[in-house]
Order: C-alpha cells, then sequence, then structure tokens
C-alpha cells in the first residue's frame, strides 16, 4: 500500500490462492485490476483520498476491508464505531515484540499486532465478518513501513497489460429486473 496525501493512493494485493489484484488512484480516476482475470475497471473520481475511499465502498460497491485506515479522520472514525476492546499480550509477530488487542464493531471482530516501542504501526491484522454466512475473515500482515516515502508519479499510473478487458463497475451497469419463470419478454414468443 502506498498513500501519499492529499490526493494518490495505490494498494498491490495477494490473496492467500496467490490472485493478485491493483486499487489504484491517481488524483483524477481509480482503477481496479484482477490480474487473473486479465480485467479492470476505470472511473472518473476527483478529490482527495478521503473522497475517493468513501465513493469506492459505498458508490462503487467495492471492497476494501481496512478503508477506514486509509482515512484522515481516524481516530473520530474508530472512536465512533469501535464498541470495546481488549488486551489480550505482548507477543511476538514478524520477528518483532508486538501488542495483541481484540476489539469490536456492529458488523466486524478485529485482532491487531501493534509494534513495541516508539512506531507502535500495526503489524498484522485480521477482521472477522461475523454477521456474514460462514464468518469470512480477512487477514493482513504490514511490513517495510516507511513514513516519509516519496513514491514517484508513475507509481499511481495505470497501463493496461497487452490482453486485458476494460469492463465497467458494477454499479454503473443499468440494474435489470429479473425474468421470472414463465414470463415473456418483449419481441419473444413463448
Amino acid at each position: 500500500m502506498t498513500l501519499s496525501r492529499p490526493d494518490r493512493l495505490r494498494i498491490d494485493s495477494e490473496r492467500s490462492d496467490g490472485a493478485r489484484s491493483l486499487v489504484l488512484f491517481d488524483g483524477k480516476e481509480i482503477t481496479t485490476f484482477d490480474e487473473s482475470g486479465r480485467a479492470y475497471a476505470q472511473t472518473p473520481q476527483p478529490g482527495g483520498v478521503d473522497d475517493t475511499v468513501v465513493h469506492f465502498v459505498r458508490d462503487l460497491g467495492m471492497r476494501l476491508p481496512f478503508a477506514v485506515l486509509l482515512l484522515s479522520s481516524l481516530p473520530g472514525e474508530l472512536e465512533q464505531r469501535v464498541e470495546s476492546v481488549e488486551y489480550v499480550e505482548k507477543t511476538a509477530t514478524l520477528g518483532a515484540p508486538a501488542h495483541h488487542i481484540l476489539g469490536r464493531t456492529k458488523t466486524v471482530d478485529f485482532q491487531l499486532w501493534i509494534a513495541d516501542g516508539d512506531q507502535p504501526l500495526p503489524l498484522r491484522a485480521v477482521l472477522t465478518y461475523r454477521g456474514q454466512a460462514g464468518q469470512p475473515q480477512f487477514r493482513a500482515q504490514f511490513s517495510d513501513w516507511n513514513l516519509a516515502a516519496e513514491p514517484p508519479d508513475s507509481t499511481f499510473t495505470f497501463t493496461p497489460p497487452v490482453g486485458a478487458n476494460q469492463i465497467p463497475f458494477a454499479a454503473a451497469l443499468p440494474h435489470l429486473a429479473p425474468v421470472s419463470k414463465g414470463a415473456v419478454r418483449k419481441g419473444e414468443k413463448k
């Protein structure tokens, strides 16, 4: 993840099955790319990272498990959403001493491992969506933190790979009413 305020964001992710994807915001448009499906979607989105994250999740209906961590209003968001937090233990994760905490919101249980020391940054997180069928989890490991990075503009540039197909975001598609069994569409014979 690379964040350059006020208006640049890049998130490269890899699922447990090895499938890789990209979410990119360059200050003018949002791009998503699914490497295994060789498909990408783009839509205009001027403004800053905060507005873009909200638009991506709320208006485009896309998943972004740690969206709240990207918001400049993070402290207020946590205060408003988090219902409880418990300290579990001091442990080690990714080879570093860390504090393990548990928390709960209305819809998500979360675990965080936060680095011990003078830079208490997240090292690992697990989100459990307890209200969804099967209580799916999202896990992330954070490493190589660089709070003084100055990424080049090319970090936020997307060039579709040869053979990739551009598709619309599902939210941009017209919502079609389902056809009931036995119904006849205009121009069809029964």
